[in-house]
Parts: C-alpha cells; structure tokens; sequence
C-alpha cells in the first residue's frame, strides 16, 4: 500500500493506492500536519486520532509527503521521524508543498514554469523542470503569506475594526463570525495555529465576491504577492508559464488574471486540490 499524502497548515488529505494505481478506499482527512508550527506530540497525536491510519499502518510500504512547513531541514525532519514510527515498515519521503503543486500543474515533468500556491499559506517557487529554485526564503505567515487566506483574513479583520468595510458588508461580516474582540485575541494568541484560524475567514471574501470592495481586497493582496514573488524571476517569466495551486488561488482566478495583464506574466494552469495531480503523478512513476 502505498500512501500519498498533500498537508496544509489548515487540512491533511491522505489518498491510499495499491502498486496498480489503483485507489484502495475513500480519502482520508486528518488536520493539517505542519512540521513548523506543530510539535512532536502534536504531530503524532493528530494521526493517531485516524481510525483508518491506525488499521492500515503496517500495510503501508511508501509514504510521499508533501506539505506546508516541511521546506527547511528542521522540522522535515522532525515529521519524518514522526511518519517512520508510525508507519514502521513503509520507506517515508517527505517534501515541501511546492512540490505537489508542481507535480499537480505542469503538463509533464519536465516543463519549466513558475508555481504558486495561495491557500491557508502562500509560497512561489521555480521549477527549472528538474529541481525547485526558490529566490525568498519563508519567514511564515506574520511576516510574508501575501495573497494566502491567513493573509486575507487578516485584512478582512483589520478593516472591520478600523472602519474601512463598507457598512453593509461590516453587517453581513459581524452577522457570519463571532468578532468580539476578546474571542479573536484568544484564538490569536492563545490557540494553536492562528493561521489556520485567520484563513477561515476568507470564506466570506469568497461567497461576496461581486462587492467592488472584496474585488479590489482580492487584488490588492495578489499585486502585493506577485510584486513580492512572482516578479523574483523576472527573467524566466519571459519564457514560463505561471501555475498556480490551492483554493485561494483557484476561486480567485479573475483577479489572477487581471493582475497578470497589469504585470505581464502568463497564466498557466489552476488546481484547486494539488492531491489529485499527485496522485495521478506517482501513479505514472511507481
């Protein structure tokens, strides 16, 4: 058995295919597995909590890993050791999530291109069709994530309590989440993952989407993202195309677009779910 797993700080899906490819039962979600931010204990007890995990561990002989926080060697390897006493007998490869992305949008493997991902997190790397290249090392999401849910989450809420929502989308923000002031420090301060917590709100930008004011949120974060990192590889964007995974990204395809135009890049290919282009990658190379 043969696990293929696509973690984000927020969710963790885990797909099982036997050496046929062929896919053994229904997914698996845990929450997010992210080595930089979880501890030991934390990690480990997430996955045991999988009734499923639990009674499939020694069947498992691979694990490819791909996930948020697993880019430095620190705390890749922390997860790794935690995967390996789990799955005793199965061989663990652990990744960053850019390489999922990257398996996930490009047309084969070898294609040179830029790959973003804007989910609960934001990273861009590129990918020279053999290795990843990566020109801005990732301080987390209190200092970069530009574009990401925690990131527009966090504006969402900055603009709430300074007063710059437009007063019938404040309504409708106050009317969806619990906005006391007390709450939202509690679970910024005082619980774990607060950038998963942020990222939950940017399901409301995404249900109201026809206000001007979230239209222009959405592209003001993008501008900031691209300017910050896609623009990194200006040189190759002569000749790349630009990719792009994750939620944020594709339910936010026309502000993308929009701001590609401004920006003169060319937009490549949008995944919302990286898992199902991993899936048929590994399959192609077991």
């Amino acid at each position: 058995m043969i696990l293929i797993v696509d973690s984000g700080s927020t969710k963790c899906d885990w797909i099982a295919v036997d050496e046929n490819g062929n896919q053994l039962f229904e997914k698996i979600r845990t929450k997010g597995l992210n080595p930089a931010i979880l501890s030991e204990k934390k990690l480990r007890k997430t996955i045991k909590k999988s009734k499923e995990l639990k009674k499939n561990r020694d069947k498992v002989s691979h694990v490819f890993f791909y996930g948020a926080g697993c880019g430095t060697e620190r705390p890749k390897l922390l997860l790794k050791a935690v995967l390996q006493n789990f799955f005793e007998k199965a061989k663990i490869s652990v990744d960053e999530d850019t390489m999922a992305a990257v398996y996930a949008t490009i047309d084969d493997n070898v294609q040179a291109a830029v790959v973003c991902i804007l989910g609960t997190g934001s990273n861009c790397s590129y990918y020279n069709g053999k290795s990843l290249e990566q020109r801005v090392s990732a301080l987390g999401y209190s200092i970069m994530d530009d574009a990401s849910g925690n990131y527009y989450g966090r504006q969402l809420l900055r603009d709430y309590y300074f007063n710059h929502m437009p007063e019938e989308i404040k309504v409708s923000f106050d009317d969806k989440y619990n906005l006391e002031a007390d709450y939202i420090k509690h679970n910024l301060y005082k619980q774990p993952n607060p950038n998963a917590y942020l990222a939950r709100f940017a399901e409301f930008m995404i249900l109201n989407k026809d206000s001007e004011y979230i239209k222009q949120l959405i592209k003001e974060g993008i501008r900031l993202f691209a300017r910050n990192m896609i623009l990194q590889y200006k040189e190759e964007l002569k000749r790349v195309p630009v990719h792009f995974a994750g939620s944020i990204a594709f339910f936010c395809q026309e502000e993308i677009n929009a701001v590609a135009k401004e920006l003169n890049f060319t937009v490549g290919n949008f995944e919302r779910r990286p898992i199902e282009g991993l899936v048929g990658y590994h399959i192609k190379n077991l």
